[in-house]
């Protein structure tokens, strides 16, 4: 008879319908100043999202037989000075809701809240403690993902929607429009921001500053050559560093920072030969010199085109 190890955790447990808890131990290829949580956010959409909706994720294809990969465009990470991205370290042990909405045949939302040693039975996320009541011993995860295929030439600028014929929605929750992730990443889209630079109580940093960044096609592509969704978290950290530097901070206060706030918006997928041109800016708030908003605008130097929006909102501890 088969024993279950004294230290074994059970995986995934379906709470209903469309919800889905974890329980888990933080192992070294999960966390670090770099991408690896954030991949592991979107290993969990997938399979949040195969588990609801009656589609293997990782294996979809579309009427014409084709792969169609559920793309990321939108990535929101709330976090708190106790719970953030940066915060998890070997052995910490997560307790992580996963709750998934419909946005009809093309596209669907996930939201997650993980929780630091959480051992309870788990519960779906509801959209109105995410929004408007987060907790702060807890991190919450926005995803919203389109279906997506390769257009005719097979390229990676050519992605064109194309949703799997095994998708089932019709059963998800709505999530109600207040909350929807359009009004939030158009703006974005049409000002290159997240950051609302009008309102009162923040005076501007760092007007332009810009780098060049060619596509490193050893860490940058995921399994079916695309740009991996989590490099460009990536990316930003890189360009971020630099601009630490440049400002004369040094890399302890870098590795300290924490991002209460992180709103990604994906525009399009680039070539493998391609360098991406990054231009930032920053904002300070007038009355707490721990807070500061970040922007980069990552564009395709070739065609210009603006391939992913990126705004954080960081503390800095060491000004407390």
């Amino acid at each position: 008879m088969p024993v279950t190890p004294p230290l074994a955790q059970p995986e995934v447990t379906l709470l209903d319908s469309s919800s889905v808890h974890r329980r888990l131990t933080i192992k070294p290829a999960m966390c670090g100043h770099n991408t690896l949580f954030v991949s592991q956010l979107g290993d969990w959409t997938w399979d949040t999202v195969t588990a609801a909706c009656g589609t293997d994720v990782f294996n979809a294809r579309n009427e014409a037989g084709a792969p169609t990969y559920l793309a990321f465009y939108y990535f929101h990470i709330r976090a708190t000075p106790r719970v953030h991205l940066r915060r998890f370290t070997f052995g910490d042990r997560l307790s992580v809701d996963s709750t998934v909405f419909g946005f009809g045949s093309e596209s669907v939302l996930t939201l997650h809240r993980i929780a630091l040693g959480g051992d309870g039975p788990g519960r779906p996320v509801d959209p109105l403690e995410f929004f408007d009541a987060p907790r702060d011993d807890c991190m919450y995860v926005q995803n919203f993902n389109r279906w997506i295929t390769r257009g005719r030439d097979g390229g990676n600028r050519n992605l064109v929607r194309s949703s799997p014929t095994d998708f089932t929605h019709e059963h998800l929750p709505a999530l109600p429009e207040r909350y929807s992730p359009r009004h939030v990443y158009q703006r974005a889209r049409a000002a290159g921001t997240f950051h609302d630079a009008t309102g009162p109580g923040w005076r501007a940093g760092v007007e332009d500053f810009e780098l060049i960044y060619p596509i490193d096609i050893t860490r940058d592509i995921n399994g079916v050559g695309l740009i991996y969704y989590a490099a460009y978290f990536s990316v930003v950290d890189w360009a971020l560093l630099r601009l630490w530097r440049h400002l004369g901070r040094d890399d302890r206060t870098f590795l300290a920072r924490v991002v209460v706030d992180h709103k990604m918006c994906y525009l399009g997928n680039a070539q493998l030969d391609s360098v991406l041109r990054i231009r930032m800016k920053t904002w300070e708030n007038r009355d707490d010199p721990t807070e500061e908003v970040v922007n980069v605008l990552i564009e395709d130097q070739e065609t210009t085109a603006v391939l992913a929006v990126s705004t954080l909102t960081l503390r800095h501890e060491d000004r407390a």
